[in-house]
This record gives C-alpha cells, structure tokens and sequence, in this order.
C-alpha cells in the first residue's frame, strides 16, 4: 500500500478502523436496500419507510426514534453516545423518492415498465432495482451498515453519532401533502434535537465537495388571447400564446447555458433547465390557449444569493421583450433555495479527503464541477459544518432495463458502495475517536 496515503491514525485507530471496516457486510446492506425500496415512500408520504428504519437502527443498537411531521410523513433520528467530550457527528441520508409513479405520473415521465422506475425493489445478482435504489434509498442503507458495523467491532467512540434520515428531501414541492419537499424535512429534524458539530451527507458521485447549489424555480407566462379553430389565420384580433412560446423556449434554452458558465465559481456549476410547458386543455382542441406558461429550475451557486439569481432572470425578460415587442410575457419566481458551503479547511472536509486518499490510493484532485442539489445546503445554512461524499454513478451495464435520462436513480451496484463505507468509517473513526480540542473545537 502506497505510504503517501496512509491515514493519519495513531497504531490504536488504526486497528479500529481496521476492525468496523471488516464488519462491513455487502450482503447485510443488500438486503436492507432490497427491504427499504420496496417501502413506497413519495415525498411527504414517507412515514412507513422512516419507521421501519427507526425500528432497524435500534435494532442494531441505536437510541432510536420516529418523528412525525403529519399523518404520512416523518423523519428518524437515531443516536450512539460515546464516553464524552468528543464532538456529534451525524451521518444524514433523505429517505423520499423523487416520483409517486402512479398512473398520472407515468404518463409525463414517459416510464415503460424501467426496473428503476418501480415502486418495487428486485434483486439480481450484486444489484438493487427500483424508485430510489441508487438515490436516496442506497444512502439510507449504507449508512446504517456503517453505525452497525461500528456497534458490532467495539469501537469505543468518545464522540456521538448521530443518524438522521428525512423526508421532504426531494427538489419537489407536493401541495397535496402540506408542500413537502423543498428540505422541509431536514429543517424539521434541525429543530428538533439533531444538534451536531459536524455532518457528513452521502450521494452519488466519487468525490469529495464541501459546497452545493441552491435553486431558483421560474414560471413565464406568454399572453395571447383566446382562440378558435374555426378562423382563419390572419383574424386581426386573435394573438397565439403558443406558438411565441417557442421562441421564448429557444431564448431561454441559450441564456441557461450562458447563465451556468457566468456563475461559475468553487466547484459548482449551477445548471439549469426548462422543465416543462402547460398550455390549454385537451378536451377542448378547438380552443386555443390564452396562456401559455414555461417553468424551469436553475441552480444557484453558494457565493450567489437567490435574490442575485432572480436579478439575472429579471435582466433576461428585460432583452427578451426589447428583442421581440410583440411577445407579451410575465414571470415570477415561485422556489428558492440558496446554495451552502462549508470551509474546505474545515476538519469533517479534511477527514473525507483523507479517507477517500486512503481508500482509493491516489490523490483527491480537482473535482468534476457540480450542479446537483441536496438536503446539504440546509444543514451548512444551519451553521453545521457539512461534507458530501459519494460513489462512482451510474453503476455501468446494468443487466435490467433502466430509464434514461435520470442516470440510474433506481439501480445499484451494490460492491461500488463498499469503497464509499469505509470511507465513510474513516470519518467516523477519525471525528468519533478524538476529543473536542483535537478537532478545534
């Protein structure tokens, strides 16, 4: 093993490490991931889910409980006391999936009976299939496979771990369900006795980052007036909403591209998208629409306010009417989330890096830039130092079908998150081992 990347472990920490990583179990975790995706758990309706892993977690030896947000939606906090004056470590995980898929929903996201696209988990050979079995559900598993495995070696940790997993994790925002999503259930659990000094969040992508974007969601609306079919083309009073629509899609397509590259800046790249256009009804093709209306997400760097973002939109709408004075067109912003970093300086980022050197036997480097959002911003804003760390994604050749476009949010390999847990270990053994002047605290 390469020298330059030996932990910074005294000989005791060393054997530690050595022993929660060897309780690890590949086949333990698989089968918790196979258990936990086939418990539907849509944003705002994940209480069966919490509760099963609240009742797993103490189990396995954890202080242990459900918090219930409503009727159908809660979170899990459960806890490992150490010998004391160490500092709390939580290890953090969303337990929401990103889609209901019933009928409605299948018929926009266009799934055709995908193994990733299933509110059923399968198993075949090393691989978990099905809604959230890479994202988020494969987080939840690994991480209670860490906390056990460190029950089980007897680590005598003088530090707390915590593990929190909640829901409202999702970028959505379900009116139905008293508007989960959004990190409403992250804030809940902050609240709500998950005080820690530093936290570690688990997601897809084999790096280390200390920083994520925020988002912005926009809706523009392009007037015209109401329609017949029935008329010709020329009548002087009609004006389509849908088809300037088009051209405000192209323009808009372009600024999101100039716009990631103009924010730019740490290791995030805040991409945009238009997710969508709604116009009309159709039982009544005849009738074209008055509004036409386009919404979209864009991502917010850290070092970018919201209030930044919305200016930029605002500048955006400005040069579209100047180019095109026939378009009429209003808009609002309707979600906001900023962005969070925490000081790469900072010991839960050191840490990380040094585990993920040591594990993956080279040095960390320059990471890919990143656009993805997480319930980490909400947990830096909330002052709590925060890490991300993840595994390579997607899994390659999977031997189901799998939808694409999503990048295989429901299909795991489960020998490609062995590596991320003893990374993971690594931070755990090196913040839980020290007391709170070791860590600068």
């Amino acid at each position: 093993m390469n020298a330059s990347f030996q932990p910074t472990f005294t000989a005791e920490q060393r054997a530690w490490y050595d022993r929660a990583c060897a309780r690890i179990d590949p086949q333990r975790l698989q089968q918790l991931l196979f258990d936990i995706v086939d418990i539907h758990s849509p944003t705002g309706a994940a209480r069966a889910a919490s509760e099963f892993m609240a009742r797993r977690l103490a189990a396995a030896g954890l202080d242990s409980r459900y918090q219930p947000m409503t009727d159908t939606s809660g979170n899990l906090l459960a806890e490992l006391r150490g010998s004391g004056g160490g500092a709390t470590l939580m290890l953090y995980a969303p337990i929401d999936t990103h889609l209901e898929l019933d009928e409605a929903e299948r018929a926009w996201t266009g799934a055709k009976g995908e193994a990733d696209m299933q509110p059923r988990a399968q198993m075949l050979d090393d691989w978990v299939f099905g809604l959230g079995a890479s994202n988020p559900k494969a987080m939840v598993a690994t991480l209670t496979e860490v906390a056990t495995a460190l029950i089980e070696a007897g680590v005598p940790i003088t530090g707390d771990l915590l593990v929190g997993m909640a829901d409202g994790g999702m970028p959505v925002d379900i009116a139905a369900r008293n508007h989960a999503g959004m990190s409403n259930g992250v804030l809940h659990l902050l609240n709500r006795g998950a005080a820690a000094d530093f936290a570690l969040i688990m997601k897809p992508w084999n790096w280390v980052y200390h920083e994520e974007p925020g988002m912005g969601w926009f809706k523009l609306r392009v007037h015209g007036t109401l329609g017949y079919a029935g008329v010709p083309h020329d009548l002087p009073a009609f004006r389509s909403s849908v088809v300037p629509a088009a051209t405000v899609i192209r323009e808009l397509d372009d600024w999101l591209l100039e716009y990631a590259d103009r924010n730019t800046s740490g290791v995030v790249k805040p991409h945009g998208w238009i997710a969508g256009v709604r116009s009309g009804n159709p039982e009544r093709p005849a009738f074209p629409s008055a509004i036409t209306e386009i919404f979209l997400d864009v991502r917010i760097n850290p070092r970018t306010s919201p209030a930044e973002v919305k200016s930029q939109f605002a500048g955006f709408v400005a040069g579209l009417r100047q180019r095109h004075p026939d378009i009429v067109v209003d808009w609002e912003m309707y979600g906001s989330v900023p962005g969070g970093t925490t000081d790469p300086h900072n010991w839960v980022v050191q840490s990380a890096r040094r585990g993920w050197e040591h594990v993956e036997q080279r040095t960390l480097g320059t990471p890919d830039l990143l656009g993805g959002q997480t319930d980490g911003t909400a947990l830096r804003r909330y002052g709590v130092p925060t890490v991300r760390i993840g595994w390579p994604w997607p899994a390659p050749n999977p031997p189901l079908p799998v939808a694409e476009g999503l990048g295989g949010m429901g299909a795991t390999y489960v020998p490609d998150l062995i590596p991320c847990a003893h990374k993971i270990m690594y931070v755990v053994i090196d913040t839980l081992t020290r007391t709170r002047k070791e860590l600068g605290l």
